[in-house]
């Protein structure tokens, strides 16, 4: 079988990070449309990802956020995002890049994307950033305040898996975003890159 010179594994991987930007950088303008939601699992050893040495203590190598209720100051760049959650009540500010995300799904429409995450495992420190204001201090975004048309009961995320995990950005350590109570994951539209790759 002839090499793949053109990387077209590599420029899928890169078209579909640009449906999430696409994605996050409407909801930091408008808000979250209807019932959608975020399920967003990235490396955490990934180059360029900051966040908490506490974080990192119990996340050390990947960790799944969930953009529902609470967040605020939702930032997109053209490779990167961030954005402020509460965890146990602690606010933080995280920076994601995009190469950084294993995966994406959106549990209201049982849409999700999942990708190779090619990461230093020699020990490279993750940059290091201090806990975020208290989120009295943060000015929210529009997605913190939906419309009276909007606040229909949304899917409720998981169950925390620890006591870690808890509040409205519940935090898992599966690969795998899971999905909305009640719908088989089975089922979902995800979108997987393996068959990309040779064998």
């Amino acid at each position: 079988m002839p090499a793949d010179h053109i990387r077209y594994d590599l420029l899928t991987q890169d078209a579909l990070r640009g449906v999430i930007r696409t994605v996050l950088t409407d909801v930091a303008v408008k808000g979250l449309p209807g019932e959608h939601h975020f399920f967003i699992t990235f490396d955490t050893r990934a180059d360029g990802v900051r966040m908490s040495t506490r974080l990192k203590a119990s996340y050390p190598e990947e960790m799944t956020i969930v953009l529902q209720h609470q967040f605020w100051d939702l930032t997109v760049g053209e490779d990167d995002f961030e954005v402020g959650l509460a965890f146990n009540g602690v606010p933080e500010r995280l920076h994601i890049p995009l190469k950084a995300v294993r995966a994406f799904m959106d549990p209201a429409v049982q849409f999700g994307l999942q990708f190779t995450v090619d990461v230093d495992t020699t020990g490279k420190a993750v940059t290091d950033v201090p806990a975020a204001p208290p989120a009295t201090a943060a000015k929210p975004t529009k997605a913190e305040k939906p419309s009276a048309a909007k606040q229909a009961p949304a899917t409720k995320p998981p169950k925390p898996q620890s006591k870690k995990e808890s509040g409205a950005e519940t935090v898992t350590k599966k690969s795998t975003p899971p999905s909305a109570p009640g719908k088989d994951a089975a089922t979902g539209e995800v979108v997987r890159l393996d068959r990309f790759r040779k064998k």
